[in-house]
């Protein structure tokens, strides 16, 4: 991928997880003196639990933007620079994903 289009795409995931973050941490803040039925209820909301399944996914997109970014410019060695970026792809698949699943299912 080319250097501008990372850029333009860290700094769109930015704006879209500025507000997100925000709005889930007053959440999780409001939750805090809930009980387990009461966030079950929270997650049962299909907007909320939209607007969290977005966070999730945007969140792990704009950290692996940035975590390459950062293997880019300090990791000299190739060999290790494409297993860091691989495992950063990976995990940045599978743990929207678990969660989301556990979202969904209410483990």
């Amino acid at each position: 991928m080319k250097a501008s289009r990372k850029w333009i795409l860290q700094r769109i995931s930015a704006l879209m997880v500025a507000p997100l973050i925000l709005w889930f941490l007053i959440s999780l803040i409001s939750l805090s003196t809930g009980d387990y039925n009461s966030v079950v209820n929270f997650f049962s909301e299909p907007l909320l639990l939209f607007l969290t399944i977005i966070l999730l996914i945007v969140g792990f997109f704009h950290a692996k933007i940035g975590l390459n970014e950062i293997y880019e410019d300090y990791i000299q060695d190739k060999k290790i620079k494409n297993v860091a970026n691989i495992l950063t792809l990976l995990l940045s698949i599978i743990f929207p994903l678990v969660t989301i699943i556990f979202l969904l299912y209410k483990f």
